[in-house]
């Protein structure tokens, strides 16, 4: 089945947090609170899909404040974070959401992501991705983790989906 037919099964977005919404990069401000930055587009195309319909949520290894106030902020469909063991994650999820793993895209950037990037209907790594993680994708994006490629992944998914333009047209009235 090509990536297009593929696409249109996807009812669920799920992004990996360090390296894929954000740079990677964790930095430490007074009182050794950590600090992270997300892309206000990336947000912008969560937004997108959300409102296209799509559920979106974040799997990430780390437990981060800065991690549940985005996904807050950004009315995401689900979080999970401190996942160890992202594959058994996956699982659970998917039986929480009622979601079978063809209903999933899944982006990733490292070595932990790669049971989920290969068990996801699509799995897509950033281009910035681990040697291992770009193996495993079906798609590797031309964005790097934290500068644009969630936007990327959803205007990919929702134009293979034929609801780009229409979603364009709801955010902008």
């Amino acid at each position: 089945m090509s990536w297009s037919e593929r696409a249109k099964q996807i009812r669920a977005i799920i992004f990996d947090v360090d390296g894929v919404l954000t740079d990677g990069r964790v930095g430490y401000g007074p009182d050794g609170v950590r600090v992270k930055f997300f892309n206000v587009r990336d947000g912008t195309a969560i937004r997108l899909a959300l409102d296209a319909g799509l559920r979106v949520g974040f799997l990430s290894g780390r437990s981060d404040p800065g991690t549940l106030e985005r996904a807050k902020e950004l009315r995401v469909s689900f979080v999970y974070t401190g996942s160890t063991d992202k594959a058994a994650t996956f699982d659970r999820l998917l039986d929480e959401q009622s979601l079978e793993p063809e209903q999933c895209l899944y982006v990733g950037d490292d070595v932990l992501d790669v049971s989920t990037l290969r068990r996801a209907g699509i799995g897509v790594a950033v281009a910035d991705a681990a040697p291992e993680a770009r193996e495993a994708a079906d798609l590797v994006l031309e964005s790097r983790g934290g500068a644009g490629a969630a936007r990327e992944t959803v205007e990919r998914l929702l134009r293979a989906q034929e609801r780009w333009e229409s979603a364009l047209t709801s955010l902008l009235g």
